[in-house]
């Protein structure tokens, strides 16, 4: 039976935070209802789904890279990175892997097949882009616990005017990302190196 891993991440376009990189290989004799694009969901929706995968997968594996490291090798290849690491980590490992985007990463363990829409189309990236968007979004109430002053609860580190204002006054915490503009502007104006 090949076995199919379903990849996506979420968190490219947020100023602070990881980027989170999800892959799943379905059960094709458990089926998850429901399944789509994490963004086309809502956040019960979500959160109702990710047991399900979690439970009925033959297989999936959540990765995090790091705003230190989106800043040393930049987001492109920081999602990248997340997901070779996420197939290479899969037990049992793919024998193809299908990629919500247009790029392929260097260096997979299996073929791959890039899908633009992917996420919405095929139900094992539909379900990589569930684990990978509620795991985000877990981290980033957690930061919120750590810095609250920013409002990571309400926007999950995007460039909100929320989290612009809150940049301006307080500059960047440990979770920005000091190689996005919106950051380096904050940083400038309150002349932080």
């Amino acid at each position: 039976m090949p076995l199919i891993a379903g990849v996506d991440e979420a968190g490219r376009g947020p100023l602070a935070g990881p980027v989170v990189v999800a892959a799943v290989i379905l059960d094709p004799l458990r089926p998850i209802a429901g399944l789509d694009d994490s963004k086309k969901l809502s956040e019960r929706k979500r959160e109702a789904l990710y047991p399900l995968i979690v439970e009925h997968a033959l297989a999936w594996r959540i990765e995090f890279v790091e705003a230190e490291e989106i800043d040393r090798i930049n987001i492109l290849q920081a999602t990248l990175t997340g997901m070779r690491r996420a197939l290479r980590g899969l037990s049992p490992a793919p024998t193809h892997a299908l990629i919500d985007g247009n790029r392929l990463p260097d260096g997979l363990p299996c073929p791959a097949t890039a899908i633009v829409g992917g996420d919405a189309s095929e139900a094992s990236i539909s379900a990589a882009s569930i684990l990978a968007k509620v795991t985000r979004d877990a981290r980033l109430r957690a930061l919120h616990a750590q810095y609250p002053h920013y409002g990571f609860d309400k926007h999950k580190g995007y460039p909100s005017p929320l989290h612009l204002a809150a940049l301006r006054e307080h500059g960047p915490c440990p979770q920005h990302r000091r190689s996005y503009a919106p950051v380096r502007k904050a940083m400038a104006a309150l002349g932080i190196a």
